[in-house]
């Protein structure tokens, strides 16, 4: 089994940067690839970015492109979002998942228990 643990939600306000993290543990935990995604109120989850963990290359939702850097430290099995010049749209639940069956955005198998970003204007 894999544990995913999310830390660095809060109030932020607009324009402000965050920086999420998420650390996986577990004796089963592998070179997964891994994602963030949000939910916000009344919305559905949707994909934000993710990173292969061989490799290091990422993807985006093409709505945070230029705005948030995913990346990993693989020492630690911890995986990062900078959030920056955020807005009150950006305001969700942030949630970390591994291993992408469909790299980048489906079919992840694990899930952590989301943390939450809130962006006051």
């Amino acid at each position: 089994q894999v544990q995913l643990v999310e830390s660095g939600g809060g109030l932020v306000q607009a324009g402000g940067s965050l920086r999420l993290s998420c650390a996986a543990s577990g004796r089963t935990f592998g070179n997964y690839d891994m994602g963030w995604f949000r939910q916000a109120p009344e919305k559905e989850r949707e994909f934000v970015a993710a990173i292969r963990w061989s490799g290091g290359s990422t993807a985006y939702a093409r709505s945070v492109k230029g705005r948030f850097t995913m990346s990993r430290d693989i020492r630690k099995n911890t995986v990062y979002l900078q959030m920056n010049s955020l807005k009150p749209e950006h305001t969700a639940v942030y949630y970390c998942a591994a291993d992408a069956k469909r790299f980048p955005d489906r079919d992840y198998t694990y899930w952590g228990q989301g943390t939450q970003v809130t962006v006051s204007s």
